[in-house]
């Protein structure tokens, strides 16, 4: 019998669960407080919806073997948008609907093999919205959520965002048989890739400035203006970003537009954004999300509702930045002398409890107080209760 867990995935001891279970839920008191209703989306699909219209790569699924083609869900928005457009279509829009659970991904190790990881989410979908006040609000709501996580400065949170059609306006620029080549060069940062592109040295010249573009929003804007003119795009993203601005300021977040950044699943077709924070060694990525109105178009027939914006919490990585914050409260001891007091230490267990006390009681009798004391504090609990004669 195996004794480790399968690759890529790991166990919870007691303190991580619960910092989970808490992480959980300030994020979901925040979702609920800007009406946000929660849903349950289902941990299998079919890989048709899983793969969200070629974009999500599908040996990146975990496949399930079965009578039809299922797989494991790689994240939360295909499923819920297929919800929305389906069980909850009628339903007046926009929806606000949220939703935690575990997502699951395929890689390839380096020796070939295959390697499963296993992440816990927590998100919120806006479906039905194609306005850009719809994108002002999920950034404020995604900067009111992070708030609410105990984040210091010295995480030095900053908040990517990009656009999906700005990007792809620049690129429209270039020779349409390059344009595919340039995008992957400059999204995944390959200075090498996109040196060997088949360009003119000018256009060349430009995607490489693009590639290190970024910083504070006027800045870029006004560089993105000289490429591409004054075009609505820039100028409703300009307004979007001005409307986020204080929140991020008054909550010490960075805000950072880089046109050439795109998240990992290529879901989005405008606004997409990614939380980033300094862990201890390298920059954490705790959320990000985006605009995916192609997507919902898959599933609903109604043109003027297809449409949605969203963002996903990952809670563990959460956990792993906020950890030293997260302190359980030390439970007493109840511990009593002979098996004829065990009755009475029920009841003061019973009544630390129904006073809000964490308590646990000593599984046998002890043979004096201080040997109960010494128990307690080998097992972590703030003080030992002794019931004896």
């Amino acid at each position: 019998m195996a004794l480790q867990p399968a690759a890529g995935v790991r166990d919870l001891n007691p303190r991580e669960v619960e910092g989970n279970r808490r992480i959980a839920d300030q994020l979901a008191a925040v979702y609920r407080l800007w009406g946000y209703q929660e849903v349950a989306p289902p941990s299998f699909e079919r890989l048709d919806t899983l793969e969200a219209g070629g974009g999500i790569d599908g040996r990146e699924l975990v496949r399930l073997a079965s009578d039809e083609p299922l797989g494991l869900r790689p994240e939360l928005t295909a499923s819920i948008a297929r919800a929305a457009s389906t069980r909850l279509a009628e339903r007046p829009r926009p929806l606000r609907l949220w939703a935690m659970g575990s997502t699951f991904r395929s890689s390839t190790a380096e020796g070939g093999s295959q390697r499963l990881h296993e992440q816990l989410q927590s998100g919120v979908e806006l479906l039905g919205a194609q306005t850009a006040a719809a994108d002002v609000e999920l950034m404020r709501l995604l900067l009111a959520a992070a708030g609410a996580l105990g984040l210091q400065e010295h995480h030095q949170p900053r908040l990517l965002v990009g656009h999906h059609g700005v990007l792809s306006a620049l690129l429209r620029q270039l020779p349409e048989k390059q344009q595919g080549a340039a995008r992957a060069a400059l999204t995944n940062f390959d200075p090498l890739a996109l040196a060997q592109l088949a360009l003119p040295d000018s256009d060349r010249q430009r995607l490489g400035n693009l590639m290190r573009l970024r910083g504070e929003p006027a800045k870029v804007l006004y560089q993105l203006e000289q490429w591409l003119g004054p075009i609505p795009l820039l100028a409703e993203l300009g307004e979007t970003l001005a409307a986020v601005a204080p929140a991020a300021e008054r909550l010490g977040v960075q805000l950072q537009l880089d046109p050439s950044f795109q998240p990992h699943f290529a879901l989005y077709d405008g606004l997409v954004l990614k939380l980033v924070c300094q862990g201890q060694e390298v920059p954490v990525e705790i959320a990000s999300g985006g605009r995916y109105d192609a997507l919902v178009g898959r599933f609903c027939p109604e043109p003027s509702e297809a449409a949605g914006v969203g963002f996903g919490f990952d809670v563990g990585a959460v956990r792993e930045l906020v950890a030293p914050a997260i302190e359980s409260p030390s439970p007493v001891l109840v511990a009593y002398g002979n098996t004829h007091h065990l009755a009475a230490a029920l009841d003061q267990l019973e009544a630390l409890h129904q006073m809000g006390t964490c308590a646990e009681l000593l599984s046998g009798a002890c043979a004096n107080q201080a040997e109960a004391e010494a128990l307690g504090q080998a097992r972590g609990c703030g003080r030992t209760l002794w019931i004896a004669p």
